[in-house]
């Protein structure tokens, strides 16, 4: 992997792809980054980077920001569809057609290390339409013959991230619910006896430390092994949604204490979701149905695999969070 000089980087000023950038640079690589806005880049990018505007689908902007690339990492990614007028994101556009066009471009470029950000719990019975084309995304990366890894983190956290903005605006009592502090729950049956009883369990979480992440691509760049090899990114720590959401009530300014967690049920919160967008009232709801479904799951692995093919032991969420709480 020492051949390795210069990344291009797709998604390079998102949440994860600008600590990505800043990790990469500070390891000794060249950045090339494929970004939309080139005024928002430079404010947010050091002034190293070589930016190239345009979209993941222009086969001739793709291929200006992997010339002279050795490797190319896909950080583009969306968590929910959007369909304002003049502002539509789909899941099958940010996931399977933007990783295919890197794809192709790499194969035809020569650029044969890739590596690409899934997400923990993507499989190929998929629950969601988030999933199922995130799925169809690593299919593409498997196939594609190139030397690949694949990166898959549980929810990533850190002082500029959308869930810390978004949990602060809950414990505050700023931001739907107002009243309490929300998460899914999953149903259990009891299956111990015929017709037995469901109860409400809540998910289990491992949260992973954006700069975390930034790390693993950057080992992984630097590691045959990590070539053909699929990671769950997770950190150290295992908490209930409850757990998280008391922590991180306890430690940010200006929270509402006495605002407590409250499960809803993801099924029915996914019944709900559902009505609302084929009635065209979907945005009205601050989360879509593959959210409820998706979050009412376990969001933890094992990172056996991770420490001893990267060498990086990523750190629990409560100190990692308790470094920058004062921030938000």
């Amino acid at each position: 992997m020492s051949s390795i000089t210069t990344v291009a980087v797709a998604g390079a000023t998102g949440f994860v792809g600008r600590h990505t950038v800043r990790e990469l640079l500070a390891g000794g690589f060249r950045v090339s980054a494929l970004v939309r806005d080139r005024a928002k880049a430079r404010r947010i990018l050091p002034a190293s980077v070589n930016l190239v505007v345009g979209d993941s689908l222009d086969a001739a902007a793709v291929d200006e920001t992997l010339a002279g690339a050795d490797a190319c990492i896909n950080l583009i990614g969306i968590v929910r569809e959007t369909r304002r007028p003049g502002d539509h994101q789909s899941f099958e556009k940010a996931h399977t057609r933007t990783t295919r066009s890197l794809v192709d471009r790499c194969r035809a470029r020569g650029v044969n290390r890739f590596i690409q950000m899934s997400a923990l719990g993507v499989r190929d019975v998929s629950i969601s339409e988030y999933q199922r084309t995130k799925w169809e995304a690593e299919l593409i990366v498997r196939r594609s013959g190139l030397d690949w890894t694949i990166m898959r983190p549980s929810v990533i956290h850190g002082p500029d991230g959308e869930f810390n903005k978004l949990a602060k605006g809950w414990v505050s009592g700023h931001k739907a619910p107002w009243l309490f502090l929300p998460y899914f729950t999953r149903s259990v049956e009891d299956k111990r006896v015929p017709l037995g009883s469901v109860s409400q369990v809540d998910p289990a979480v491992q949260p992973v430390a954006v700069i975390d992440v930034a790390r693993v691509f950057v080992a992984a760049l630097r590691s045959p092994a990590a070539i053909g090899e699929v990671y769950n990114v997770v950190g150290a720590e295992t908490l209930t949604w409850p757990e998280l959401l008391r922590h991180m009530r306890d430690h940010i300014h200006g929270a509402n204490h006495g605002l407590q967690p409250h499960g809803l049920p993801g099924n029915i919160a996914a019944g709900a979701a559902m009505v609302a967008g084929r009635l065209g009232l979907g945005d009205m709801l601050p989360f879509d149905e593959g959210m409820a479904r998706m979050g009412a799951e376990d969001s933890t692995a094992a990172m056996d695999k991770l420490k001893a093919d990267l060498g990086i032991t990523p750190t629990g969420f409560r100190p990692a969070f308790l470094e920058y709480a004062a921030a938000i």
